[in-house]
């Protein structure tokens, strides 16, 4: 899922995501949308569809991993989490219930409970406290949203996160745990917070062979390109990041190849696209001597160009995987994943 944390997919049209590049799906970020311009003001746009003119579906996350990021302005309790606004310095609260409300009111198609991140690395006493209140807040939150939803059309679907740090069995404690819920969907979270890549993998398998098979399993902020094979063979459907959109604009470019890093003098005379294997209008239309010279200028037309190949070259390995799978050639598919991620290689 491209990440469109302010209602927008930084650099891109709607229309490009929509036709060019055929996003089925984005994310935003209920944080972010709480404190500017706020959940009401959305609500009477038609929620963030109407808000953004975007008709295609929109997650939104539980502004869980932004508070945690705030270590020095929040506070966390059994009630929900206070904070301060990294904008303002006023301060706010978030329950499990209210996350909730917010993300009816921006009508997200897929909404995310209020979950409680912690540092890496944890201690295990602290980890197994901030997972067991990750379950409390998550039943919490489905009450609420049963309740509100009784009777009535449900639109948005909730998904509860399984937490528990980098240690194993409480990641499946969560997992099962957040199961007995019978969630239309479930997430793991608490990834991507500075541990290794191999931990990554190692917590996204303890947890998900947990999660109903016949549910979307959605791992959260993941991941290099060459890794997006590696957490589908784990049994992930789903998966997000800002890595595709925030590399395009500081210069880095993923390609079939390995990596450009378009400042480089090298391709100051490069008649050659980006990527020759790439279709997209970036790599259709334009020369590598071309984007590093938007580049070095400081041209707003290079984010959006580079952004459109990132997100195109994520996407298409996407669209690559679910055909491979379709065909029975997916072992090979991730083979190939596994060469790349070894050789960490530079497109020349």
């Amino acid at each position: 899922m491209p990440v469109g944390t302010q209602a927008t997919v930084k650099g891109v049209l709607q229309r490009d995501l929509a036709d060019e590049l055929d996003a089925r799906i984005i994310l935003g970020n209920t944080y972010h949308l709480f404190l500017r311009p706020g959940h009401e003001l959305i609500r009477g746009f038609g929620g963030l569809h109407g808000f953004m003119k975007w008709d295609r579906a929109i997650l939104t996350d539980s502004g869980g991993f932004q508070v945690w990021s705030l270590s020095q302005l929040r506070k966390v309790r059994e009630e929900g989490v206070t904070f301060r606004s990294h904008l303002n310095g006023d301060a706010h609260l978030f329950t499990p219930e209210r996350v909730v409300d917010i993300q009816m009111a921006l009508g997200s198609d897929i909404m995310m409970v209020l979950d409680e991140c912690t540092d890496y690395p944890a201690e295990r006493r602290k980890a197994k406290q901030s997972m067991e209140l990750t379950v409390r807040w998550a039943r919490r939150a489905f009450e609420h949203y049963r309740e509100k939803t009784r009777g009535g059309e449900v639109r948005n679907a909730l998904f509860p996160i399984v937490q528990g740090s980098m240690h194993e069995d409480l990641r499946r404690d969560c997992a099962r745990a957040l199961v007995e819920l019978d969630a239309e969907g479930y997430a793991v979270g608490g990834l991507s917070v500075g541990e290794p890549r191999e931990l990554s993998m190692e917590m996204t398998e303890a947890a998900v062979p947990l999660l109903p098979f016949d549910k979307p399993r959605y791992v959260m902020g993941v991941g290099m390109p060459e890794e997006l094979p590696m957490y589908v063979a784990r049994g992930v459907d789903m998966m997000d990041c800002v890595m595709p959109t925030r590399n395009a604009r500081n210069g880095c470019l993923f390609t079939s190849q390995g990596k450009v890093i378009i400042k480089q003098a090298r391709y100051r005379e490069d008649g050659g696209p980006v990527d020759a294997a790439c279709g997209c209008l970036t790599c259709r239309t334009y020369s590598r001597a071309y984007l590093r010279h938007l580049f070095v200028a400081g041209e707003m037309l290079y984010s959006t160009l580079a952004t459109i190949h990132n997100l195109a070259n994520y996407l298409d390995i996407m669209r690559r995987m679910r055909e491979a799978i379709v065909l029975g050639t997916f072992p090979a598919f991730l083979k190939s994943a596994h060469a790349m991620a070894a050789g960490e290689s530079d497109a020349g």
